[in-house]
């Protein structure tokens, strides 16, 4: 029995990890749960699992909790709330479904407790990738057991299973492959895109903020940039290609010339069961893949030129440093500035890109520096808002 924190339960990756864990529930006890704003659900999940500890974002919510839920729980709050259940003494796994920039709060804490981590969140390695590994290389070193971060994104998983056995000096080329999202076979007006229509994802159920991202398909550059860290790649051995059926999750070619894939149902408790299981596997209740009616499978090369939210992810990623923080920084207010009715949709990447070009980078960045320019490009992008609101 191994003892699981999620951070982010309410949420899609969340509530899918409790699938898991009722279904595998001789295998996996809850332990700790959180939840930035939906006190709800997650009072519904505290009665259904009963954890010992709870994390929620507003000391408010924090206190009503402590006086209505039995006081064998432990109630944390914020930022430092998150960072105290993720390294809990008991935890033997964190799932790591954040959403955005502050999941590096955790992750970190987590590394530095040694724990496995189920990561879910694209954003922690995207906008800290190279301190992140040195965190886990210095956590790592002497005796007893160091961090180890084995990905969730279905496509991140196909590679990691993909890769079992194999060492990369025998990697010719990782293929990350992605729907292309609602729009990509499809001739519209992108700055008359509605947010119920980026929102009406053609095979995946996911989070309102990926989901307008896989809508941009800056989701596939943020992959792109996440696949360099967790692997350990050069960037011109990463290769994308839109495949709608989202039957192939990711693929490995070899030196030798060999292809090695991962296909199933589009069903993300897949890749969380096996982040939780790995290496072992066990049954699941998900429909099993039949190719038979699929019929065929397509892949298209990603046009850049319609959805110029990829080519500012791979810019920034040949920039690194603190630009990777910057794109990320942006693209989170941008995003929600557009479920919330404030921009259009074709907003989204100009007010990226408005905010990349004025940033002076930081070169190999320190965590406070990250945060920093995480912090302003913020700041800059709600700025941008403000003057195209009306306009753009």
């Amino acid at each position: 029995m191994k003892n699981i924190v999620i951070l982010g339960a309410t949420g899609s990756i969340g509530r899918q990890a409790l699938s898991v864990a009722r279904h595998l529930k001789d295998k996996f006890r809850v332990l700790g749960l959180s939840s930035n704003s939906n006190i709800a659900l997650l009072e519904q999940q505290v009665k259904e699992f009963n954890p010992s500890y709870i994390c929620v974002g507003s000391e408010k919510d924090a206190l009503r909790l402590r006086k209505q839920i039995p006081g064998r729980i432990k109630v944390f709050h914020g930022n430092k709330g998150l960072q105290d259940l993720a390294s809990v003494r008991e935890a033997d796994i964190v799932i790591l479904s954040v959403v955005g920039a502050v999941a590096l709060y955790p992750l970190v804490s987590a590394i530095e407790s040694r724990k496995t981590i189920a990561l879910a969140n694209k954003e922690a390695l995207v906008i800290a990738g190279n301190l992140v590994n040195g965190l886990i290389k210095k956590h790592s070193a002497g005796h007893g057991k160091g961090p180890v971060v084995i990905p969730v994104d279905s496509e991140h998983s196909a590679i990691f299973q993909c890769l079992k056995n194999e060492g990369m000096n025998k990697v010719e080329k990782l293929i990350v492959t992605g729907s292309g999202g609602p729009f990509y076979n499809k001739k519209i007006n992108f700055g008359n895109i509605t947010v119920k229509q980026a929102l009406r994802h053609p095979r995946w159920k996911m989070g309102k903020k990926i989901t307008i991202d896989s809508a941009t398909l800056m989701n596939k550059g943020l992959e792109i940039i996440e696949a360099h860290y967790l692997f350990g790649i050069e960037y011109d051995k990463i290769k994308l290609l839109i495949h709608p059926q989202s039957i192939i999750h990711s693929m490995v070619e070899f030196i030798d010339g060999s292809v090695i894939g991962l296909f199933s149902e589009p069903d993300m408790r897949l890749s969380i069961q096996y982040a939780v299981t790995s290496p072992e596997r066990y049954p699941t209740k998900i429909k099993p893949l039949d190719l038979e009616n699929i019929g065929k499978l397509e892949f298209f090369s990603p046009d850049v030129k319609k959805f110029p939210c990829l080519k500012l992810a791979l810019e920034a990623a040949r920039a690194g440093h603190t630009m990777t923080a910057v794109l990320n920084a942006a693209n989170e207010v941008a995003v929600w500035a557009f479920l919330e009715g404030s921009i259009k949709f074709s907003c989204i990447p100009e007010i990226v890109e408005k905010v990349m070009n004025r940033h002076k980078i930081t070169k190999n960045p320190a965590l406070e520096d990250v945060f920093e320019a995480d912090f302003r490009a913020r700041v800059e992008a709600r700025a941008e808002i403000i003057k195209e609101t009306g306009k753009c």
